[in-house]
């Protein structure tokens, strides 16, 4: 696994053998920010459901101005915070060991400023989606983009209350895995 384009191209980034933990595949992160690519630069990238911390250091290389990524899970965040300290010039990487909705709680300030949110919990947890996606749709400033990334089979099972300014752009089909872009009009 390793940073696919920017500044910080080819930089390999470390993963586990951890069932739980499934990092998005190149394919998909590379179509991800094929999408992002002119809407990235010098905006800030918020990755919940960290993992590896992989699709937030790919922001990052691609021109975000600032990354934040969450993480739950004390053994993942070791791996994300090994990873962010491959970048030489990472002081705008935040790794932050919390749960998604504990976030929006203890750092409501700092999610308000995100302009492009990517989520991809564990495909299980759904509700833990729709929480999130709740969270976000009700700040006052509301995100630019919001991306996320669930199993195919799940997408009818997202349910939330969008408002009246965000809408569904598209949706990407990788076979079992659905990427749904939604975009602030």
């Amino acid at each position: 696994m390793n940073v696919i384009s920017g500044k910080f191209r080819g930089l390999i980034l470390e993963s586990c053998k951890n069932p739980d933990l499934r990092p998005t595949k190149d394919r998909i992160k590379k179509s991800i920010f094929d999408i992002l690519r002119f809407k990235i630069k010098d905006k800030i990238f918020a990755e919940l459901f960290g993992g590896t911390g992989q699709i937030g250091i790919e922001a990052y290389s691609q021109g975000a101005k600032k990354v934040i990524i969450s993480e739950q899970d004390f053994n993942n965040s070791k791996i994300i915070e090994r990873n962010i300290s491959k970048i030489k010039s990472k002081h705008n990487i935040k790794l932050i060991n919390s749960c998604a909705l504990e976030l929006f709680n203890n750092n409501l300030d700092e999610m308000e400023g995100v302009d492009i949110f990517f989520l991809d919990p564990p495909y299980e947890q759904i509700e833990l989606l729709n929480k999130t996606l709740d969270l976000i749709t009700n700040m006052t400033n509301l995100p630019e983009i919001i991306v996320i990334e669930t199993l195919k089979e799940n997408s009818d099972k997202i349910l939330f209350n969008m408002p009246k300014n965000l809408y569904l752009q598209k949706m990407y089909n990788y076979g079992k895995i659905l990427v749904s872009l939604y975009e602030k009009v």
